[in-house]
């Protein structure tokens, strides 16, 4: 059978059994969203927002791209952001790598990869001002997993660079920025960076003293 058929008799099924579960649910579903988290993921196939999370439609408002990059350019996420932060006003933003990541891994190679090499080379410029410590760990997957973290803790502070979360923090006292790391093999997400608005330090140069518009 082809896939996106099965795809459809999946979509089937899903539908009946939620009905069988709660036959509320789609009359639920169509009021508006309010969801808390804004989940900046991977497009790792493999990493399923809602799935690893064990959340439900309408709790999470999600935006991925390859290897969970926050680049201040890129008008799609900032968009999302945006939203997010000031109309959905969500309380947390959650922003989750995963270990054997392959585009980080592609990061550090030298192949030509085409139009990828150019949004990689976000990530090699991480990697360039974290070199040495990286390649104090073993073999090339420890490497590849100790940049996975250092890029995320790297775009959890480009979130805080953006006047859009500047701007929330300084009126709302929101949202509160995490950092993750999902762990392939057992399933399991790690926090290995966390935010507060209250307590944060943003550098002198990111920022904004005037934040009544952008």
């Amino acid at each position: 059978m082809e896939t996106v058929k099965r795809m459809l008799l999946g979509n089937k099924a899903w539908v009946q059994e939620r009905l069988q579960m709660d036959p509320t649910y789609f009359e639920r579903l169509v009021r508006p969203q309010t969801p808390e988290v804004l989940w900046i993921g991977c497009s790792d196939s493999r990493v399923p927002p809602d799935e690893v999370t064990g959340t439900s439609p309408g709790e999470l408002f999600v935006h991925r791209n390859i290897a969970n990059l926050v680049v201040h350019t890129d008008l799609n996420l900032l968009s999302v952001l945006q939203y997010a932060v000031e109309h959905l006003g969500v309380k947390h933003i959650v922003l989750c790598g995963h270990y054997g990541c392959g585009g980080v891994k592609a990061a550090m190679s030298r192949s030509q990869l085409g139009l990828l090499n150019k949004w990689l080379r976000h990530i090699k410029d991480v990697y360039r001002y974290h070199r040495a410590e990286i390649d104090l760990h073993g073999d090339v997957d420890k490497r590849v997993d100790r940049l996975v973290e250092i890029n995320v803790m790297e775009q959890v502070q480009n979130l805080v660079k953006t006047s859009i979360v500047q701007r929330a923090w300084k009126r709302n006292q929101r949202p509160h920025v995490h950092g993750w790391v999902f762990s392939l093999e057992d399933g399991h997400i790690e926090e290995i960076v966390s935010i507060d608005p209250s307590t944060a330090v943003i550098d002198d140069v990111y920022r904004y003293d005037d934040l009544a518009a952008d």
